[in-house]
């Protein structure tokens, strides 16, 4: 069953929302070459307790880290680690957190060094512009795949693949409620969209075959053909007058 939130609850998880986008404004600024996932997780760590964010994802299923932190050909679930960061690799960074028991999630897209190919900076508008058509489909009596429709032609189009292994989810007082909300499929199935549903929604995509395998840490999620990978996502809040994107400054 699809929880519905009143006015406040939504509030509640917006505040939540623009605390972690402060998060993610600062991270260009603390990304550089040479630093490893783990030390980029530790000072992201650092900011989250400053404003009294609490990590969804340390502690569970025994997972040890406050962010998920997937490079290059790692699609989602990259655990902070010793791999070090370099010139023209592509940065996947994803953070769910609650503040005062609320919650939002949110990952993002960056580069490393100045001199990235044209192909992979496109690449990367496609996955935005996937979650930006996603969240355009989530308004009231639409049907839950007609987000995962909108998702998986924007990427398609361009010759990209959309990962089959892995979702978006609901959230609320929980990191995942119901419903898990594919990047593909074909529209008007599924539930129908109401106003008070709050969506995680976060294509993943690849620049080469869909297909995905976990590393043995039994998280980190890599391409099955070691293609770069994008990751992005906001946590959104449907309403009468249209989606309002809870993890987006302004």
């Amino acid at each position: 069953m699809i929880a519905i939130k009143n006015k406040l609850t939504i509030q509640k998880m917006q505040a939540a929302g623009f605390e972690l986008s402060q998060v993610f404004e600062m991270i260009p600024s603390l990304l550089h070459e040479e630093m490893t996932t783990l030390e980029l997780n530790n000072v992201l760590e650092s900011e989250l307790r400053k404003r009294n964010l609490v990590s969804q994802t340390k502690g569970y299923k025994s997972y040890k880290h406050a962010t998920c932190i997937s490079v290059n050909e790692e699609v989602v679930h990259g655990v902070p680690g010793s791999r070090v960061i370099r010139n023209g690799d592509l940065i996947k960074v994803d953070i769910c957190v609650a503040l005062k028991g609320y919650c939002a999630d949110m990952a993002r897209c960056f580069f490393v060094g100045k001199d990235i190919d044209s192909d992979l900076r496109k690449f990367v508008d496609v996955a935005k512009k996937s979650l930006d058509l996603g969240i355009q489909a989530a308004i009231p009596g639409n049907r839950l795949t007609d987000i995962s429709f909108a998702i998986q032609q924007e990427v398609e189009k361009h010759g990209f693949g959309v990962v089959r292994d892995f979702a978006g989810h609901g959230i609320g007082k929980r990191m995942h409620e119901e419903p898990q909300i594919l990047n593909y499929g074909n529209p008007g199935e599924g539930p129908v969209l109401r106003e008070g549903m709050t969506f995680a929604i976060e294509p993943m995509i690849t620049q080469g075959d869909y297909r995905v395998v976990v590393k043995s840490d039994g998280w980190t999620a890599v391409t099955k053909d070691s293609s770069f990978a994008a990751h992005v996502e906001d946590t959104i809040a449907i309403t009468s007058s249209g989606p309002k994107i809870l993890t987006r400054l302004g």
